[in-house]
């Protein structure tokens, strides 16, 4: 992936060139993270057509979740970020 690639995936996924499963796996961790409530049979369903098994959704979904439960954590206690990172950048 190039620079370019890159700098596409961090600020807009819809416009990285990515393969099936990886943007199967970006429509529904973004889902999951702005709108957990909607999540439906059919978002499970389409991950499983993008070739996803049972473990690597409950994978996918677990580290969706833990992210944004440590950030609501940080967040709270009003830990600051690291020096070298930018909330800018999308990170």
């Amino acid at each position: 992936m190039s620079t370019d690639d890159v700098q596409k995936l961090r600020s807009d996924w819809k416009t990285a060139p990515l393969g099936t499963v990886d943007r199967a796996i970006c429509r529904y961790v973004e889902k999951l993270t702005r709108e957990p409530a909607s999540i439906a049979q059919a978002d499970i369903q389409h991950l499983r057509d993008a070739g996803l098994d049972d473990r690597a959704i409950h994978d996918v979904c677990a580290v969706t979740a833990y992210f944004a439960y440590i950030n609501r954590i940080a967040d709270g206690l009003g830990v600051d970020l690291e020096p070298e990172m930018n909330p800018r950048d999308g990170i």
